[in-house]
């Protein structure tokens, strides 16, 4: 018999969730992503990251989610790379990953 852990293709991302004003500034370590369509498209795309992360002195899992389409595109692009540490800043009226 099948186990639909061995022909699905969702992963859960679990974690305390952490609204991104709490972590920014603050070195991060993502591990894991997914990006889908919100049933809220204020931004631009229309889609909204689920980001998975941890502090580097606590293995603790966090997550959190935005809309932001800057945070959404790094992530796009780079997420071949995760895990990596990283550190989200606003700058002006946007985040984005340093």
């Amino acid at each position: 018999m099948k186990k639909f852990s061995d022909f699905a293709d969702i992963k859960a991302l679990e974690g305390e969730k952490l609204r991104l004003d709490d972590v920014l500034n603050k070195p991060v370590i993502i591990t894991g992503q997914r990006i889908t369509a919100s049933r809220y498209s204020k931004n631009e795309s229309g889609k909204y990251l689920t980001l998975q992360f941890h502090f580097p002195d606590d293995d603790e899992i966090k997550i959190l989610f935005t809309g932001s389409d800057v945070l959404i595109s790094q992530i796009e692009d780079y997420k071949e790379e995760i895990p990596f540490e990283a550190i989200i800043k606003k700058i002006n009226r946007y985040y984005t990953l340093t």
